[in-house]
């Protein structure tokens, strides 16, 4: 049991107390020594401003009258290492979208600093420990992301103009907004759009104009989402059509059997060392790029469809270089 943990079975022995609690009882309850506890004691009463006293006729400690119903231990309900993941995240959040949620973070973060100095930790120590490289990525205006946020978490219609990448040019749509995703280092929104009639993909980053409207947001079921969304392959969302099957060589079929491409992939390794992947999808467009960076060690099986335009990809590939 390390120093956190300690102090957070102490702060519950007291809490359930119905009398004053000896020191013998919380040393056995804690596995601890005289001076851990006092350690522990010290930090519990000066770092977290637990009201804790020491009652000489009963000869144990409790929580006061006039502090402990309202005293509560900062980020009690989180063990040590959902502390160290908490405060990862909430570094990703500050370094993906600065300033995005610094007000409402704030007092969390604040929280979580009180129980990281009990353990003679800093906070900043993560902001030095963790990089994060991002290669490719679109921020959106962060009027743009408000408004999506609002708008999809309060179910209100937006009107936006959005610039498709296709024709090169812009057009008013009118959508319900479903979800918001982030995936790989770039925003998107998952909406009804009522101009065709179905559920579509916008590129946060393409979003023109954004208005937030009084019209409640069309609304669709989970399930239908995630069929939608989750079960082709990448941000390209619909139905699978066609399964996808790879082969690649010896020398990178360790990694790749440690990779997710797909929720429903299936792998299997064969007897000379290669390994064959298996998984639905339905627009090719993205599948395409995974596969090319593979180059020479990655065969696709089939289907004939996806087979033709990687060969032909590469092809036109090796033209530039002739």
């Amino acid at each position: 049991m390390d120093r956190f943990d300690r102090i957070y079975k102490l702060d519950k022995i007291l809490r359930n107390a119905r009398y004053p609690v000896p020191r013998d009882t919380i040393l056995d309850e804690l596995g601890c020594s005289r001076a851990t506890f006092t350690r522990i004691l010290d930090d519990l009463r000066g770092h977290m401003g637990a009201p804790v006293v020491y009652d000489r006729k009963y000869k144990g400690y409790v929580y006061s009258d006039n502090g402990g119903g309202s005293f509560e231990l900062p980020g009690l309900w989180f063990n040590a290492s959902e502390l160290y993941a908490l405060l990862t995240c909430n570094h990703l959040i500050g370094t993906l979208q600065p300033g995005l949620l610094d007000d409402n973070l704030s007092p969390l973060k604040d929280r979580i600093d009180k129980i990281f100095r009990t353990q003679g930790l800093s906070t900043s120590e993560v902001e030095k420990r963790i990089r994060i490289l991002r290669i490719g990525f679109h921020d959106p205006a962060a009027a743009v992301f408000q408004k999506v946020a609002e708008g999809t978490l309060k179910r209100r219609r937006l009107l936006i103009i959005y610039h498709g990448r296709s024709q090169d040019q812009d057009q008013e749509r009118v959508v319900s907004p479903q979800r918001l995703s982030y995936y790989r280092d770039n925003w998107y929104m998952d909406a009804f759009c009522h101009l065709r009639g179905a559920l579509r993909l916008f590129a946060l980053d393409r979003i023109v104009e954004i208005t937030v409207t009084d019209k409640k947001a069309k609304s669709i079921m989970d399930q239908e989402l995630d069929d939608h969304y989750g079960t082709a392959y990448g941000i390209y969302a619909g139905a699978p059509r066609f399964l996808a099957k790879l082969r690649f060589s010896p020398c990178v079929a360790q990694w790749v059997a440690r990779e997710r491409w797909h929720p429903e992939q299936v792998g299997r390794a064969a007897d000379d060392g290669q390994y064959q992947l298996e998984f639905p999808y339905s627009d090719s467009r993205e599948l395409v790029m995974d596969i090319l960076r593979y180059g020479p060690d990655v065969e696709v099986l089939s289907p004939d469809i996806l087979r033709s335009e990687v060969v032909e990809k590469m092809k036109n590939a090796l033209r530039r270089y002739e």
